[in-house]
């Protein structure tokens, strides 16, 4: 099975160009503006894709914790208003997907519930992405295979035997499967990222990595070490409210994770010993002995 997936008008996986995501998920904290500013730096970034996350809060938030009360940026509400504050709906949605045609910019979203897969089935994405939160919601993921597009399955949380379990329900064909630690942030003991090439061995599909981490080397590390996609979360400022934002990764910093991934690829060659030109002049200088 080749180790490879189109997503829109790119393909994803061995051989061709990391495909670099900055989520913005949750991190617009339920503003239109926010999110354009978001969608405005990944652009700038020179990113493949933007990612937001979809939620019917009446089926993702448990019932005992619908009617806890915390304190939010709205006020003091219940947890259920406070998740219905931070959710965008089909007026939001469709200025988005204005927005990213304008830009030239792919979009999709993490659904986090079969209603949110049928939502937004309207707006034709080029994949959809299961949150590790959802790995094991098999009937979540049958309605997403159900739509024949391309999944990327995050596998945080997850052990070895439910990824099994969530790849036999989902099939190879078509699935990206990205390696993750579901910790915001996640310290660097436990990234993993060895997991890549384990995942790789394990599973003939494109591997990716999904990052929580604060700094971009390891994200870089894992382009190393054969991760096809690289996922971060992107922010207008790490210090905004939102469970998010610590581990995300600001504009400047997302333009310099686009910079330092291009570099690495062209840094990793194609493992074939060669003699470049550009070596000549040091040969002809340096080689004492010729055979």
């Amino acid at each position: 099975m080749a180790r490879e997936i189109r997503i829109g008008d790119r393909m994803v996986g061995d051989g061709y160009p990391t495909f670099i995501v900055a989520e913005i998920g949750i991190n617009h904290n339920g503003s239109l503006e926010n999110a354009r500013r978001l969608i405005d730096a990944a652009v700038h970034a020179g990113v493949d894709a933007v990612k937001f996350q979809k939620r019917t809060p009446e089926l993702c938030v448990p019932p005992d914790q619908r009617d806890q009360m915390r304190d939010t940026p709205w006020g003091y509400i219940s947890y259920l208003e406070y998740r219905h504050k931070l959710e965008f709906w089909e007026d939001e949605y469709r200025e988005i997907d204005n927005y990213c045609k304008e830009k030239r910019i792919s979009w999709f979203a993490s659904v986090w519930d079969e209603p949110s897969v049928d939502f937004l089935e309207s707006f034709d994405p080029p994949c959809y992405k299961i949150p590790s939160a959802s790995l094991t919601d098999l009937a979540l993921l049958r309605r997403v295979r159900a739509t024949n597009r391309p999944v990327i399955l995050s596998t945080g949380m997850s052990t070895m035997e439910q990824i099994h379990s969530a790849v036999g329900v989902l099939g190879l064909s078509n699935l990206l499967i990205a390696h993750a630690t579901s910790t915001y942030p996640c310290e660097p003991h436990e990234l993993n990222l060895r997991m890549i090439p384990t995942l790789r061995q394990v599973f003939p599909c494109p591997i990716g990595y999904s990052g929580h981490e604060v700094g971009l080397v390891t994200s870089v590390v894992a382009v190393a070490l054969g991760a096809c996609m690289i996922e971060r979360h992107i922010t207008l400022d790490r210090a905004m409210w939102g469970s998010d934002q610590a581990a995300s990764v600001e504009p400047g910093g997302f333009e310099r994770l686009v910079k330092y991934v291009r570099v690495t690829e062209q840094a990793l060659g194609d493992g074939v010993k060669h003699v470049y030109e550009s070596e000549q002049s040091s040969l002809k200088r340096l080689r004492r002995v010729q055979n």
